[in-house]
């Protein structure tokens, strides 16, 4: 096959993503993203000359799957690049492969910083080396200052392993600070009775429940509290999936993490701008719950952005020289510059607080990034 030949080939990015399986209400934004990237990339003339193409299996929410099917892409399919799947453990599998045949591997929602080993990998979330330190601390702060700080704390967390590993920060770092832990439970992922979890934060009357959730479990918590009449004053969620927390009336009030939110600042950027309007059309078209553009959305946007510019830097599909442009430049995203040299190639911890008021996603810490007259609310 000659290099004339070449040039006119697609390039080939494959990824896998959690079509099916508990993970699916999320892993649907990824894809619609993904598609919206990808057709703007090739409007653009694509990369090096060539259009893009965008190879994406259902590895079920399972990271074996996951594993399985990217050794197939780069094996079998042979596809020139890698993009990040869906969730921690996914990507762990995926960062596994990649190592293994020296891939660059960007990804988007990687919640264990010390497990990223390989130096070819590269963070679209943007929670730093020590989110369990720093983002906890965060959460805290802003809860400080406000008028009724909590006293007293509940930590009900899933083991999924990066909410988890959350969890568990947020647990020490309480303590440092002097919270009275009241309460401390622990669900294995995939569990669907909240009923009994539920029953025991009511009798530990907290000031603030710490939820590690990720998808719908926070909702199905929520859900189990509402039967029994009980409302938690401040209730803090790790990864809910952001529609359906958004727009149940039980997440009013609900406190969670994000790097970006429809609403300005974030929105003063002319691409993150444009990124909205499409996305708020597509997924209006493709029925999502969430129509609105928030962190999944972003860092996926994000981790496509940052392919695309370690491809364009390097001038090259050369993994290795991919890599060390990455290493050495800061990336423009519609989230900032981001910088990927400080440990396991995080850079700074990125992470704001939302909250929802209204049916709708506000950034209300660091203030600087709140949405326009948006503030805490407590009950």
């Amino acid at each position: 096959m000659g290099s004339v030949h070449a040039q006119g080939q697609p390039i080939r990015i494959g990824s896998t993503l959690a079509l099916t399986g508990p993970l699916s209400a999320t892993a649907l934004t990824h894809k619609l993203v993904g598609e919206i990237y990808v057709e703007q990339l090739n409007k653009r003339g694509g990369l090096m000359g060539r259009q893009v193409q965008w190879i994406v299996k259902d590895d079920q929410s399972k990271p074996d799957l996951a594993r399985t099917l990217y050794e197939q892409l780069v094996t079998s399919d042979k596809v020139d690049l890698l993009m990040g799947p869906y969730a921690t453990g996914a990507i762990l599998s995926a960062m596994g492969v990649a190592q293994r045949y020296n891939k660059v591997l960007v990804h988007h929602t990687f919640g264990i910083p010390s497990l990223a080993k390989y130096d070819m990998q590269f963070p679209a979330w943007s929670l730093g080396p020590n989110p369990q330190v720093t983002v906890s601390n965060s959460l805290f702060d802003m809860l400080a200052a406000s008028g009724k700080p909590p006293k007293t704390i509940a930590i009900v967390t899933s083991k999924f392993p990066s909410i988890h590993f959350m969890s568990l920060g947020g647990r020490e770092i309480a303590k440092k600070r002097g919270l009275n832990e009241v309460l401390f439970l622990e669900w294995d992922f995939g569990n669907r009775d909240f009923g009994p979890i539920a029953a025991r934060v009511k009798d530990a009357k907290p000031d603030l429940v710490w939820i590690g959730d990720i998808g719908l479990e926070g909702n199905m918590l929520l859900d189990a509290m509402k039967k029994i009449d009980y409302v938690p004053p401040i209730h803090f969620h790790l990864y809910p999936a952001p529609g359906p927390m958004t727009k149940s009336p039980e997440g009013d009030k609900a406190l969670s993490l994000t790097i970006f939110e429809e609403h300005p600042p974030f929105t003063n950027h002319g691409v993150a701008a444009e990124f909205v309007k499409i996305f708020n059309e597509r997924a209006k078209a493709a029925n999502l719950p969430d129509t609105t553009v928030e962190v999944q959305a972003a860092a996926s946007y994000s981790a496509w952005q940052i392919l695309e510019a370690g491809v364009r830097g390097a001038n090259s599909l050369d993994d290795k020289k991919i890599a060390e442009f990455l290493r050495k430049n800061r990336i423009d995203t519609i989230r900032g510059r981001l910088r990927f040299d400080g440990p396991g190639n995080f850079g700074d911890d990125l992470m704001k607080i939302k909250q929802v008021q209204g049916g709708a996603r506000k950034v209300v810490y660091p203030e600087s990034f709140a949405a326009p007259g948006a503030k805490l609310q407590v009950r």
